[in-house]
C-alpha cells in the first residue's frame, strides 16, 4: 500500500464562550502540549469542511449547531521536526486557516482518546499562556483584542 501523506494545509478552531472561556485539549502524542482543535485538510476538503469534521472528531460537538466563523486569517509555520514524517519528503511548512466556534456556555466534550488526554476550559488570557503553539496564542489574542 502506498504511503499516504498529510496535506500541509490545516485548520485551527478556537472554541470559546461569550464570556471568553476557551476550550483547550491536551495532546496524547505529546502530554503537556495544550491546544485548540486542529487538523489537516483531507484531499478535496475545504478548510470549512475540515473545521466541522475536526471539531466533531476531537470534541464530539456538532459545529453546525453553533456560531462557526471563518476568521479570514491564515498562519504559515514550520512543521515541528517530530511530525514531519507525516508529510511528503521535503515538505517543511504548513498553512493553517483560523476559525472560531462560539458556544452559549461551556460544554462537556467527548475526547478522541488517540488524539487527546484531557481538556479544560480557561479564561482566554490563561489559555493564551498555556498553548504550546505560537499560532494558537496569536489566534487567542484575537479574542482579547478583536479587530
Amino acid at each position: 500500500m502506498p504511503q499516504t501523506y498529510k496535506i500541509p494545509v490545516s485548520v485551527l478552531v478556537v472554541i470559546y464562550t461569550a464570556a471568553r472561556q476557551v476550550l483547550l485539549l491536551e495532546r496524547a502524542d505529546h502530554p503537556g502540549y495544550w491546544q485548540s482543535v486542529t487538523g489537516s485538510c483531507d484531499p478535496g476538503e475545504t478548510p470549512l469542511q475540515t473545521a466541522i469534521r475536526e471539531v466533531a472528531e476531537e470534541t464530539g460537538l456538532d459545529a453546525t449547531q453553533y456560531r462557526l466563523s471563518d476568521w479570514q486569517h491564515q498562519y504559515e509555520f514550520e512543521i515541528f521536526t517530530e511530525w514531519r514524517h507525516r508529510y511528503a519528503p521535503g515538505v517543511t511548512r504548513n498553512t493553517e486557516h483560523v476559525f472560531g466556534l462560539e458556544l452559549p456556555a461551556m460544554e462537556t466534550v467527548r475526547l478522541a482518546p488517540r488524539e487527546h488526554l484531557n481538556y479544560c476550559w480557561l479564561p482566554v488570557e490563561e489559555a493564551k499562556q498555556k498553548v504550546f503553539s505560537w499560532t494558537n496564542a496569536a489566534a487567542l489574542e484575537k479574542l482579547i483584542q478583536p479587530g
